[in-house]
């Protein structure tokens, strides 16, 4: 936890760009029957049967300090669609970077591993000498600053029925292309200062030299 707040204190560093990533499915909704279109004196009503069409996966491709995010659309998130991300995130998002600072939750595709699933060693181990990775620990995907970003995607974006893939993806495009214009960042404010009081009871507890017992040996001893 500490590690990724520390990251999260650097300052901007076209160098080295810090980049959260996270995914999560998103179920297909179509529609048994057409909605009622808009009227004067009422809004759109929807029947409440619907089909369900599938799903597919969103990689959120997040840059903070920037303001800027990426959002691609998969069938699957495999381990390969995961090198596939890494990949164009390398060799077209930040082609220039040194290397490319990279925060990911603990999902067991989200490793180096990965790429040698999709890619010959060679290209895998060059897009691995690319990244400084940075995971966040277990149960604390919350740290993930992509996790929020896609919180926030759901709630403006994906509250409504998105039938199939293509739709899915003008949706989202939409959504990014207007979040990015106005370069939308997040404002984090948890520090390890504030961990370190606020989440006491995760470390561990260390005996109090000060107020310890004398050991056995030195009271027979003295």
């Amino acid at each position: 936890m500490e590690d990724v707040l520390l990251v999260y204190q650097r300052p901007q560093d076209p160098q080295r760009p810090l980049v959260c990533l996270d995914e999560k499915p998103q179920v297909l909704h179509g529609e048994k029957r057409e909605p009622l279109p808009m009227t004067p004196d009422q809004p759109v009503r929807e029947d409440y049967e619907y089909e369900r069409n599938g799903t597919a996966n969103l990689f959120m491709i997040f840059a903070p300090l920037l303001g800027q995010r990426r959002i691609k659309v998969t069938e699957r998130r495999t381990a390969v669609d995961f090198a596939q991300v890494i990949q164009e995130l390398v060799d077209v998002d930040y082609p220039q970077a040194e290397r490319i600072v990279l925060v990911l939750d603990n999902l067991n595709t989200h490793t180096v591993g990965s790429l040698y699933e999709a890619f010959p060693p060679a290209e895998a181990r060059r897009l691995a000498e690319k990244l400084e990775i940075h995971h966040t620990p277990k149960h604390g995907s919350w740290l993930n600053m992509a996790e929020i970003e896609l919180s926030v995607l759901g709630r403006q974006c994906l509250s409504g029925r998105i039938p199939d893939q293509e739709e899915l993806t003008r949706e989202v495009a939409a959504w990014e292309a207007e979040r990015n214009a106005r370069a939308a960042q997040m404002e984090w404010r948890f520090t390890t200062a504030d961990a370190r009081i606020k989440l006491k009871r995760l470390y561990p507890v260390l005996p109090d030299e000060s107020t310890a017992e004398p050991s056995a040996d030195l009271t027979e001893h003295a």
